[in-house]
């Protein structure tokens, strides 16, 4: 209730200035984007033809992120916003649909996607699972639409987007073989990927691999006792070697399903930290998306030869 009246007031307070009022005056388009998988990507495809700003930075979980005040002056002051949509930043909600009232371009990239191909969810309000980054079709059709977008909102660039798009999804040919090659080197049965929360099912669906999270599709619930008696079982009839922490889950939930794992006289080690729902930190290989989906497959694979 405290943080509606607070966006109520600032988007009161922004409409008094011209809505034209730019982030940097210069010409540019102004861009906001939530993830930082999505802010990646931007960059990538509007370089220096815009003036770029990410909500959302390395650790950063977006099923809990609340908007602040300055938050909302950049969402008001943009010319396009892109975001995942998919109900994955839950509490963004109702600054995007204030935001409908405004002449700002607003896209919510996981709506473009075939809701048929999507695994389907219950826990979120779209009725699908938003983590669709992980299947790397889908963020090619993300590219797809950020550069339509860019292209539509300042044709007299679409050119250098056109480009920067092709030489973009070219690299993301490259990852995916790579990919493929990196999970061939792993035995079928021994691809269960055991991790915090379910961020990736659209990563087992690609490549094969049974996974199972501690906390459900999203952070926003906790692990109870049960799940963790439950999932430590599994483990152990599974003969599963490794599991795996996420840079934006505390750790304690998969530290306390080591320990149960281990009180039922078995090992399983934690494989190591995997990148699920942010980037890296910035000036990263891992800070990028192309470079954090290597390191989580290498990642993986490594841990449960």
């Amino acid at each position: 209730m405290k943080q509606s009246f607070y966006i109520a007031i600032v988007f009161f307070a922004l409409s008094v200035i011209s809505c034209k009022e730019n982030i940097e005056d210069n010409g540019r388009l102004n861009v906001v984007t939530t993830t930082s998988m999505i802010t990646d990507l931007v960059k990538n495809i509007g370089g220096e033809h815009i003036n770029l700003q990410g909500l959302m930075g390395a650790g950063v979980d977006p099923h809990l992120y609340k908007a602040s005040a300055g938050d909302v002056t950049k969402l008001s002051r943009a010319d396009v916003i892109f975001y995942n949509g998919l109900h994955l930043e839950g509490k963004l909600v109702e600054v995007f649909e204030k935001m409908n009232a405004t002449q700002v371009t607003q896209v919510a990239l996981g709506e473009v996607l075939d809701k048929n191909t999507l695994i389907g969810s219950d826990y979120f309000a779209s009725n699908y699972d938003p983590h669709v980054w992980f299947n790397i079709r889908y963020f090619k059709q993300f590219v797809a639409e950020v550069t339509s977008t860019l292209s539509r909102k300042d044709p007299q660039n679409a050119s250098y987007y056109q480009a920067n798009a092709k030489t973009y999804l070219a690299k993301l040919e490259t990852l995916e073989a790579e990919i493929k090659a990196k999970v061939a080197t792993l035995a079928p049965e021994k691809r269960i990927l055991v991790t915090a929360h379910d961020a990736f099912n659209y990563f087992g669906k690609s490549y094969g691999f049974e996974v199972v999270g501690l906390q459900g599709l999203s952070t926003a619930t906790e692990a109870g006792v049960q799940d963790v008696q439950r999932l430590s079982k599994f483990i152990i009839e599974n003969k599963v070697k490794a599991i795996f922490v996420e840079s934006s889950v505390p750790r304690r939930t998969i530290e306390a399903l080591q320990a149960a794992v281990q009180s039922k006289g078995n090992e399983v080690t934690i494989g190591g930290s995997l990148y699920s729902d942010a980037l890296g930190n910035a000036g990263t290989e891992e800070g990028t998306y192309i470079g954090m989906f290597t390191y989580n497959v290498t990642t993986i694979v490594e841990a449960l030869k």
